[in-house]
């Protein structure tokens, strides 16, 4: 039975990384142990800890500048560890949707934070491009992608100031110039890996330039010490990690994502906007090409929508519970197949129900 997974997090992985993870499970490179039975500090998964460190830095073009992390706490975390290793006095941050307001939240518990642009007035459907980063402040903080809403930025500021972003749902769907970031957070379940590991890619001079005294934990520098095992790391979710960087580098890297995601994220935007029973809110210049979020025109439709996409075994298409509506998350392992499947289901609940 094919199902069609348009889940937001965790969500679809490419089907040759769950097969291989999978077999790993059970027999570990013909070891006789399970994956989930090795020793985080045996050569076995060194071995993987140092190629997936590699594969980050190979797809996104970074150089030895750049130290990669594989860490816990979700994103979650690293709205406390981001202030608690850069700010000093203050930090500029853009309030883009929930995730960026609980970003703000933490940061306020390390110094002042200056909010440049906040979309709540406009129940977040749009991305400011005129803000000015001041040039004192000691980062800049934006997020991406907002999985909510389904805005995302398509260019970034140029600024002397450090830049820091959330990239936790449109990490690796693009290729961008990353050595303009000083610091990329991303939790792994969306494009690539499962639930339970964050990659945290730091450009190791900004750190240690503010004297706190910071817990180990929470201190970049440690880990990187430690090359990401203070503790037990998350030994399954970095190997699968690994897998989805192969396979990525298999289909020709980040530009051949990139240009299949915006085809994917095109074709669904078409069908909303020309379906007369569906609508998007989102600004098109922001529009997401991770999340698409979209709105029945009629509400009194919902259950008969609900009742048809679910029998033709779609799922994780209802919208996050703050917004309502639906959300078609298209990652980079979604395949077009799926995008047109959703659409022909569109374009038969049109026929049946538009007046």
């Amino acid at each position: 039975m094919k199902i069609h997974n348009f889940n937001a997090g965790p969500s679809i992985l490419p089907q040759e990384v769950v097969r291989k993870s999978a077999q790993s499970v059970i027999d570990f490179n013909g070891t006789g142990l399970s994956l989930l039975e090795i020793s985080h500090r045996s050569i076995d998964f060194l071995e993987i800890i140092e190629k997936t460190t590699c594969l980050v830095k190979k797809v996104m073009n970074l150089n030895d500048d750049y130290a990669i992390l594989f860490l816990q706490g979700g994103a979650t975390l690293q709205f406390s560890m981001v202030p608690y290793n850069l700010m000093d006095q203050e930090a500029a941050y853009l309030d883009t949707g929930f995730w960026a307001k609980n970003a703000i939240k933490e940061a306020k518990r390390f110094g002042k934070v200056k909010i440049l642009f906040s979309g709540k007035d406009q129940n977040y459907t749009h991305i400011s491009k005129n803000y000015q980063i001041p040039y004192h402040v000691d980062y800049f903080h934006c997020t991406s992608n907002n999985t909510i809403v389904g805005t995302q930025m398509k260019t970034f500021p140029q600024t002397s100031v450090p830049i820091v972003c959330d990239m936790s749902s449109d990490i690796f769907s693009r290729k961008l110039n990353f050595l303009q970031f000083s610091l990329i957070y991303a939790s792994a379940q969306k494009n690539v890996s499962s639930a339970g590991m964050t990659i945290v890619i730091v450009r190791k001079n900004v750190l240690g330039k503010i004297e706190k005294n910071i817990p180990s934990y929470m201190d970049y520098k440690i880990h990187i010490q430690n090359k990401s095992i203070l503790n037990t790391p998350n030994v399954f979710s970095i190997y699968t990690s690994m897998l989805t960087l192969e396979w990525i580098e298999k289909k020709g890297g980040l530009s051949i994502l990139e240009i299949e995601n915006k085809y994917k994220a095109k074709l669904l935007y078409d069908e909303i906007d020309q379906n007369n029973l569906f609508e998007n809110k989102i600004h098109k210049e922001d529009r997401s090409n991770m999340n698409v979020s979209f709105f029945l025109k009629d509400k009194k439709l919902e259950k008969e929508f609900n009742k048809m996409w679910r029998k033709e075994n779609i799922v994780g298409l209802d919208g996050h519970r703050f917004l309502g509506g639906y959300r078609a998350s298209i990652y980079n392992a979604l395949p077009l197949k799926s995008v047109q499947f959703l659409i022909e289901i569109m374009k038969e609940f049109e026929i049946k129900f538009s007046s």
